[in-house]
């Protein structure tokens, strides 16, 4: 196992690390232990309308507090009581930072200059979300909490991932920052160096709903995807290397539209509802809007900005009426997560966004969604 390199270890040491901060916008306390009797700590960040919990365990994202049109709020974001939860069967990614390698890669192995490697196969034939013990939603992040220059408060995640780590070769140091503004949007930045090349694709999974986490259904919630194509993939979920346009299509959203209004197209597919990548308009790199939900009863609409080239749409297909939040049960399709990445299995498609990472250069995507009623 390779060394950590001075530059390394000060790239763990790049968030903040302020550690007495007197604020009602940023507290914490405890979440409970973790499977090996490490505490879990959660934080609670407050700004404007809004407020969001993170947790130092998969650098998860568990509540987002927002308002509905005649001002009283909801929880919109799936999650647990506490750390065990988050480690118990019951959980699909509820929140979690997901990688080294988001979405599927085929078969559980890829090669890169000359070298094969073999990771876990744990979605069928395929590898799917970095892994399956020590993926990043499973292992504890370091935390640093700070104000930004505006008076934001930020809390930032850190977690080396060393050298064959889940099969995935090099020293990852990665760093998630969580930073809720004053006009109500939560921005997730992310940021990762490496000493070897090495394949990173990052992402948050997130499960929402407007009417509140628990509501019976998605499928009334009315979304707006700015996806022009998609692309398709085999019976295993692994794209085939196409790039189609959505019209057509049951995954055309380019117009605002409800998702369950032509969900029996994609029901008895092997996606068993929505899974899919569509690929955003825009120039990837540049932060421009990918996606707008609107929850017509209680008026609540998120709007999510990304630097990524892509969004996978997924509704909830594998909900089975856990019990989360306050006994509150998730039912069957009733969240959909929108999950900003660079297009699944890329390390095999030649046509599709790098996902490899450069020695001596920085992986660094943002993501915001931004809350409002109507």
């Amino acid at each position: 196992m390779k060394r950590l390199t001075p530059a390394a270890l000060a790239f763990l040491a790049a968030c903040s690390s302020m550690t007495d901060l007197p604020t009602p916008a940023i507290t914490s306390r405890g979440f409970g232990a973790d499977a090996d009797g490490r505490p879990a700590t959660l934080w609670t960040l407050r700004n404007g309308d809004v407020e969001v919990d993170v947790c130092d365990h998969g650098a998860t994202l568990v509540a987002v507090r927002v308002p509905d049109r005649a001002g009283f709020p909801a929880d919109v974001v799936l999650g647990f009581d506490d750390v065990a939860g988050y480690q118990s069967d019951s959980n699909q990614y509820f929140g979690c930072t997901t990688g080294r390698v988001c979405n599927r890669i085929a078969n559980g192995a890829f090669t890169l200059d000359g070298y094969d490697y073999v990771l876990a196969t744990n979605n069928g034939p395929n590898h799917l979300h970095g892994g399956a013990e020590r993926s990043l939603d499973k292992v504890h992040w370091d935390a640093d909490y700070s104000l930004d220059e505006d008076g934001a408060p930020s809390i930032c995640f850190r977690y080396l991932s060393r050298d064959g780590e889940e099969g995935y070769p090099g020293n990852l140091q990665v760093a998630v920052t969580y930073t809720l503004r004053a006009d109500n949007s939560l921005t997730i930045d992310y940021r990762a160096e490496t000493d070897m090349r090495t394949p990173v694709n990052l992402t948050n999974h997130a499960y929402w709903n407007l009417a509140g986490a628990g509501a019976e259904t998605i499928l009334d919630h009315v979304l707006q995807v700015d996806a022009s194509h998609y692309t398709p993939t085999d019976s295993t979920m692994i794209p085939t290397g196409e790039i189609a346009p959505v019209l057509g299509t049951a995954l055309d959203f380019r117009a605002p539209t409800a998702i369950g209004l032509l969900f029996d197209q994609v029901a008895e597919t092997p996606a068993q509802g929505y899974d899919h990548n569509l690929v955003l308009d825009g120039e990837a790199g540049a932060l421009r809007r990918a996606a707008r939900l609107y929850h017509q009863p209680s008026g609540r609409v998120m709007v999510v900005e990304t630097t990524e080239p892509s969004l996978q749409v997924y509704s909830g297909n594998f909900l089975f009426g856990q019990t989360g939040k306050g006994g509150e049960t998730y039912p069957l399709r009733s969240a959909v997560c929108l999950e900003t990445q660079h297009h699944p299995d890329a390390i095999h498609h030649r046509g599709f966004p790098n996902t490899v990472l450069e020695p001596g250069e920085t992986f660094r995507s943002t993501t915001r969604m931004t809350f409002s009623a109507e």
